[in-house]
């Protein structure tokens, strides 16, 4: 049972790898998953998050099998 989570931009050279699968075990939330991967701290307010290719946000429900992506606001001129 697990979760694939993927990571774009500036999260992709911070996490320091593209993607990773994560035991879904105590995950209800991408919140919950968030900080299972960042030892605790929170979400930040301003990243942005999709589940199963679908924008979602911090209370959106993860469920064994799904796909969630985090990156960074994008701002372009």
């Amino acid at each position: 049972m697990s979760i694939k989570v993927r990571y774009f931009a500036i999260l992709r050279e911070k996490m320091g790898r593209n993607e990773e699968q994560v035991s879904s075990e105590g995950i209800n939330s991408v919140s919950d998953l968030w900080k299972a991967l960042n030892q605790g701290r929170p979400l930040p307010d301003h990243m942005l998050c999709a589940v199963n290719m679908e924008y979602a946000d911090a209370n959106s429900v993860v469920n064994d099998g799904d796909e969630v992506a985090f990156f960074p606001p994008v701002t372009g001129g």
